[in-house]
């Protein structure tokens, strides 16, 4: 349990890495500087130590130019500027001052022989300090990431906790995992909740959907049932032609009616066992289709055209596919009027081709807005069929010809 909004932690955090890290930068620097200090004042001690009891003086002010040592007389009659000079080779610093106000020029001298130290020392000083740097460096991005790491725990701890469901099974444990009152009351907490009350939502839907599909499997089925064994016996009776007829039409009716129903609970289903991974051949199908739809062209005189440059399988819900086949053949057969024809069926290794010459009718529903609304009212569904089989679908239509595709 948090006390304080993820926010104000992670800036606790950060406020505690900058400044931790701006004591041991200060430390250091303070440390070198006093190094420096104590390295000179002992340089000068050891050489006036070895000159005692001639002690040398270092420091030394010159006001005439004649007066300088001889390797600066020739640099000062140059009448240099006011400022500090530094003459590497002979270990001389050199700083002009105006002595009086008659713009005289004097000369303070500091002899630093002995005093600075040498170039392999200076290397060496260096190679610490870097060393030094480098430590505090890492140590600055490891007390980082530490710190960084505690003030983010609760977030990392709510995704793992989410990367662990499985939404395919949902569990009581799941919902133990992303308890909302194991996160605080602060930001995760809040984000907890909502997704705690996602999965909620997310398994009552899976039950819902469970029990109506079982359920509807049924109930919807069974009517079904009943009224084709209805017209079973009523096709070992006498009938008359104009009967015969009306029980053509209840078949096809019913037949449809089927087909609507196992369409609907195909898409209900969340999941469907292994089905999605069947692997069926496409024209056997096709071809059923054509013969459950036959009907439709009954005294159309328009001829079906079936084109096989392949005999390909799919992979996928045999049903889904034949049901996707079944409504494409349908709103070919059904919107294709008298002399019309051919339609064309082409079975390619990859893909399904169906085309046909539009009515007028239909053609007016279309042209106006270019959409394929009013070509069958199921053309939606065959899109999520082929969705949620990884296929794919589509439709164009050219003038008073269209041409539907399933490809996979």
């Amino acid at each position: 349990m948090y006390r304080r909004s993820l926010r104000q932690r992670v800036a606790f955090a950060f406020a505690i890495c900058v400044a931790v890290l701006s004591l041991a930068w200060g430390f250091a620097f303070f440390g070198a500087i006093r190094l420096s200090e104590d390295r000179v004042l002992t340089q000068q001690l050891q050489v006036a130590a070895k000159s005692y009891p001639d002690l040398r003086m270092n420091l030394r002010g010159y006001d005439k130019v004649a007066s300088l040592p001889e390797s600066l007389q020739e640099w000062a009659q140059t009448n240099p500027a006011e400022g500090l000079y530094e003459f590497e080779a002979e270990e001389l610093h050199v700083a002009v001052v105006i002595a009086d106000k008659d713009q005289q020029k004097a000369f303070v001298v500091f002899d630093v022989a002995g005093i600075e130290a040498a170039s392999s020392e200076d290397w060496w000083l260096l190679l610490v300090i870097t060393g030094v740097v480098g430590t505090l460096g890492v140590l600055g991005f490891g007390l980082g990431i530490v710190v960084m790491r505690r003030a983010v725990a609760p977030v990392a701890q709510l995704a793992k906790a989410v990367a662990d469901i499985d939404l395919e099974h949902l569990s009581a444990e799941d919902h133990k995992r992303i308890e909302s009152g194991r996160f605080g009351d602060d930001e995760v907490g809040v984000l907890a909740g909502a997704i705690e009350k996602t999965l909620e939502r997310i398994s009552a839907f899976v039950t819902r959907e469970r029990d109506f599909t079982s359920s509807a499997s049924h109930e919807l089925r069974t009517p079904i049932t009943v009224i084709t064994g209805a017209l079973e016996l009523l096709e070992q009776s006498e009938l008359s032609a104009a009967d015969t007829q009306a029980l053509d039409r209840v078949r096809r009716a019913t037949l449809d009616m089927k087909t609507t129903i196992e369409m609907f609970l195909c898409l209900a289903r969340e999941t469907d066992g292994g089905l999605y991974e069947e692997q069926f051949l496409v024209t056997p199908l096709v071809r059923q289709a054509i013969d459950l739809q036959r009907h439709l062209l009954s005294r159309k005189f328009v001829d079906v055209e079936i084109d096989h440059i392949d005999n390909p399988s799919v992979c996928g819900h045999q049903q889904a596919f034949s049901i996707a086949v079944n409504n494409l053949v349908r709103n070919a057969f059904q919107h294709t009027l008298a002399g019309q024809g051919p339609i064309s069926i082409l079975i390619k290794e990859r893909e399904l081709l169906i085309t046909n010459q539009l009515s007028s009718e239909a053609y007016q529903l279309n042209t106006p807005t270019g959409s394929s609304e009013g070509y069958g009212l199921g053309l939606g569904i065959v899109q999520r069929l082929c969705e949620r089989n990884g296929w794919s679908f589509t439709l164009h239509i050219e003038g008073a010809r269209v041409a539907a595709c399933i490809s996979w």
